[in-house]
């Protein structure tokens, strides 16, 4: 059996503020940690039953995971340049997805450990056929359109809750409790570690009979960014309309079309929070 993992960092255990990703010295320590939670799932899921396993870095600049100490049996997609996104190298031979160190959505729970919807630079609020969803969520529709299953996810306690209610059946390995979006109570790695292994051993075992979650086309989706500016730029794609100052809404014929459209209006409206050409030099 064949895996995928999707692996974000404001979920693993240890990471309760935006600091300990950002400052230099925080973020080896965490990248660090981040590695050991994604080797407990590949752990767990080997013992669960898994052949072949292929994790995604998805924070950040999407290169964070440490590859000399990852568990040699998987393979890791890393760099920024992706048209999935967190979820390249995804396809219908897979038999379930895990996500690992994931996050509460924007506007989701007011605790949430950093809580945001993919880019938190610009995107406030994101719908799907009029649902409003997370990047787990997201991420889970267009599995779905590759005939993937969700099996498991890991993160803080409120994250899971906010997750459940969409995917009530997945295995959550809860890594510590939400207390504020910049502060947590932690448990010790390790001990989030052995949760996050047994439960994606659990996930695995039981994968053949998780159902595939997908959604018919059309496909809707509406954002509304933080900015105006980042809503009207991504409107240079003729297909995008604006709804209001900072909300824009497209239409596609099927889910990983409409994905792989959403991630351009997001790149777009990172580029645009300054100006597109603000760095640039006549």
């Amino acid at each position: 059996m064949k895996f995928f993992i999707s692996a974000d960092m404001e979920g693993i255990s240890g990471v309760a503020t935006n600091q300990q990703l950002k400052t230099p010295s925080e973020y080896q320590r965490f990248r660090k940690l981040m590695t050991a939670d994604v080797n407990a799932a590949i752990e767990g899921a080997f013992n669960g039953g898994a052949e072949e396993i292929v994790v995604a870095d998805g924070h950040g600049n999407m290169s964070n995971i440490i590859i000399e100490e990852l568990d040699k049996r998987a393979r890791l997609v890393s760099g920024n340049n992706r048209v999935m996104c967190q979820l390249e190298g995804l396809d219908e031979t897979f038999d379930g997805i895990l996500f690992v160190g994931h996050h509460g959505r924007e506007g989701g729970s007011d605790v949430a450990v950093i809580s945001h919807t993919l880019a938190g630079i610009c995107v406030n609020e994101m719908k799907i056929n009029g649902q409003i969803v997370g990047e787990t969520e997201m991420n889970t529709y267009v599995a779905g359109a590759f005939g993937v299953p969700p099996l498991f996810i890991s993160g803080d306690d409120a994250y899971v809750q906010e997750v459940q209610e969409t995917l009530p059946n997945v295995e959550a390995a809860i890594t510590k409790r939400a207390v504020d979006r910049f502060a947590a109570e932690l448990i010790h790695p390790e001990a989030a570690q052995a949760i996050i292994r047994k439960k994606a051993e659990s996930a695995v075992k039981n994968a053949k009979n998780q159902q595939v979650i997908a959604l018919d086309g059309p496909i809707t989706f509406e954002i509304q960014f933080k900015g105006s500016q980042q809503a009207k730029m991504t409107t240079t794609i003729p297909s995008v309309e604006l709804i209001g100052p900072k909300s824009i809404r497209f239409t596609c014929d099927d889910m990983i079309t409409a994905y792989k459209h959403m991630w351009g209006c997001v790149i777009i409206a990172m580029t645009a929070t300054n100006g597109v050409l603000g760095s640039v030099n006549a």
